[in-house]
């Protein structure tokens, strides 16, 4: 299974709000971090290791993440972002090790209808664990409760079944496919699988 596009009853912590997540996990495998603690030689590690199967769905991350100098540019770019509200970032980190082993993006926000996507991938040593999927519903709590989204959507390659299954576990639901609506690394344009997830559906759920 490929996913791109957070096991413990522990909250995520960001910008000092405390949230919590819907399932109780036994074991404490994985905790979030933050943009500020991230180091450019770690995500470079991370790109670079997940490069050849993130490359399809993440291209403009791999192209600027191509060596450590291009993703220190990278990260303070991100960095600039979030303090201007354009963009947020997660980054999944192992316990045992601390290493990064996984990213998400709030992006393409648009303030006037309150609506942003998710984007994420994890490490190909940590799929199927069910990681992503919870800090996947950290985030979406995240964006309804801390910064008062209306609506998220989370696009997929129609082939992404991994990915997809993130988003129905999620409460997201399948609204479409958008014909050839991104732009793959070799310039050619490809359908995407969108789904939607609203405030009043997330709320709906979480009765």
């Amino acid at each position: 299974m490929v996913v791109s596009c957070w096991e413990n009853n522990i909250g995520l912590i960001t910008n000092n709000h405390q949230l919590k997540t819907k399932n109780t996990i036994k074991m404490k495998t994985w905790v979030t971090d933050r943009i500020s603690n991230v180091k450019p030689a770690e995500f470079f590690s991370l790109v670079d290791k997940n490069r050849a199967y993130i490359t399809p769905t993440f291209p403009n991350t791999t192209s600027q993440c191509n060596s450590l100098v291009n993703t220190t540019a990278f990260l303070i770019r991100a960095a600039n972002n979030e303090q201007r509200g354009e963009n947020y970032y997660f980054y999944l980190r192992d316990v045992s090790s601390n290493r990064l082993i996984g990213y998400i993006c709030v992006k393409n926000i648009i303030l006037n209808i309150m609506k942003a996507e998710l984007a994420y991938f994890i490490d190909a040593d940590y799929q199927n664990k069910g990681i992503i999927t919870q800090a996947v519903s950290q985030v979406v709590t995240y964006c309804f409760d801390a910064l008062g989204f209306n609506k998220l959507y989370i696009c997929t390659h129609p082939e992404n079944i991994g990915s997809q299954r993130v988003a129905v576990k999620n409460g997201f639901t399948k609204e479409g496919i958008l014909k050839e609506e991104f732009k793959n690394a070799n310039g050619g344009l490809e359908d995407v699988v969108y789904f939607g997830l609203l405030r009043s559906e997330y709320n709906n759920q979480s009765i």
